[in-house]
């Protein structure tokens, strides 16, 4: 069943309210929770799973694993690898858009003047070599000539751009000539590695040092991943970066929350993070496995940013036993996505305790009381959501499933404000 009600004239009215530009994570604010009835104009991801969506000016970049996509619609499939384009206003995918990417992208990041970053495990881009980290025409897809930062060592999970300055995150141990272990900041135009910025994630829990995700708000970095040590300082798997300063340093801010085990094949498990648009907190999702509830496994938390020294979660919203893998904060709400079955449920482990709602594969989370919001559209759970973008029109999803409030959205939908 497609659609039902949500139109492009609907659509293209929201855009009119709310004129489309650069989004990116943790900066969009909604006065009000997104609709529960998808827009009916999004393209459809054939296969494979999206990882990454960035919006540039009208234009929506999707990046993930996959290799045919189409119009919704139509019956005609196109050839994207890994990387494609579409109109937020039409859902139209950009014929001119369609670089060759060899391996997946994981992360995506608007530039300036019609061009996106894009970040993964990818070697080649279109005729290039380029490891892992590429800026691309938004026009003809190919990559921007003087913007050189090849990526060693590893790959990239999660990219921030603040400005003229980009900040990459993954398990790389060098950017060019430079070495850096997970975590880099760059110039925007060049791609050179900035000397003011060398803080080093350490200490790993299980496997080489990793930046799952990061999220950028005026001068504060927020980084999660598999590290127990920020510049040798105790962070476990979340630290705050003052990124304000000159070098920037890891900020008077460190919480115990993560330092306890989940299951065994699980020993990090932190995965999503997203600033509020006013930067005053920010909210971390997590896999992990069933643990109970004095545990910080498969949860959504709140953090204050500006509380110093230790620190304790605002509150913690427990799945029961389900992996959470992306988050996005915009005032009005706390969106989380992976598997779930349940949110409220701090006393079931695989099952639904006392309290528990049902918030199948996507929710909502009231930003002060930490409680799921009635907000309950449903998605095909599959592996889970991972990408998430706020914008003033509405809320982009990205995951591995094809349907999403009822309907068919084969791994891209979005939910318009009302």
């Amino acid at each position: 069943m497609f659609a039902r009600t949500t139109s492009v004239s609907v659509l293209a009215a929201a855009l009119t309210l709310f004129p489309a530009g650069v989004a990116a994570a943790g900066t969009t604010e909604h006065s009000t929770v997104v609709s529960a009835d998808p827009v009916n104009t999004t393209p459809h991801v054939l296969d494979g799973i999206v990882n990454a969506i960035a919006l540039v000016g009208g234009t929506v970049v999707v990046g993930g694993s996959f290799g045919r996509v189409r119009d919704a619609g139509s019956t005609e499939t196109l050839e994207r690898d890994n990387i494609f384009a579409y109109d937020l206003a039409t859902g139209r995918v950009l014929p001119g858009f369609a670089p060759y990417l060899d391996r997946p992208v994981h992360a995506l990041a608007a530039g300036a003047g019609g061009t996106v970053y894009a970040g993964g495990e990818f070697a080649v881009a279109g005729d290039a070599r380029t490891r892992g980290l590429a800026l691309l025409r938004l026009s003809d897809g190919s990559p921007v000539t003087g913007f050189d930062a090849q990526v060693y060592g590893g790959t990239v999970t999660s990219l921030a751009r603040g400005g003229s300055r980009l900040y990459v995150g993954g398990d790389f141990t060098g950017v060019g000539r430079v070495f850096r272990v997970a975590l880099a900041r760059l110039d925007a135009a060049t791609g050179a590695v900035d000397p003011d910025f060398a803080v080093r994630p350490g200490t790993p829990r299980g496997g080489r040092t990793k930046v799952q995700s990061i999220s950028l708000s005026g001068d504060r970095l927020a980084v999660d991943g598999n590290f127990t040590t920020l510049d040798g300082l105790s962070r476990p798997q979340l630290g705050l970066i003052d990124v304000g300063t000159l070098p920037a340093k890891v900020a008077d801010w460190r919480t115990d929350a993560y330092a306890g085990r989940c299951l065994d094949v699980f020993p990090s498990y932190v995965r999503g993070l997203d600033f509020a648009p006013d930067g005053s907190y920010f909210a971390v999702v997590t896999t992990g496995g069933p643990a109970g509830a004095g545990k910080m496994c498969d949860t959504a938390a709140r953090f204050e940013t500006y509380t110093r020294g230790e620190v304790r979660a605002t509150w913690v919203n427990h799945t029961g036993g389900d992996s959470l893998y992306s988050v996005a904060v915009t005032g009005a709400a706390v969106y989380v996505g992976g598997h779930q079955r349940w949110l409220d449920n701090p006393r079931g482990r695989d099952s639904a305790g006392p309290g528990a709602v049902r918030r199948p594969g996507i929710g909502a989370i009231h930003p002060r009381t930490g409680k799921a919001l009635k907000w309950n559209p449903t998605r095909e759970r599959g592996i889970g959501v991972k990408a998430f973008l706020a914008h003033r029109g509405g809320l982009l999803v990205g995951s591995d499933t094809t349907r999403l409030g009822h309907e068919y959205h084969a791994r891209v939908g979005m939910f318009p404000l009302p």
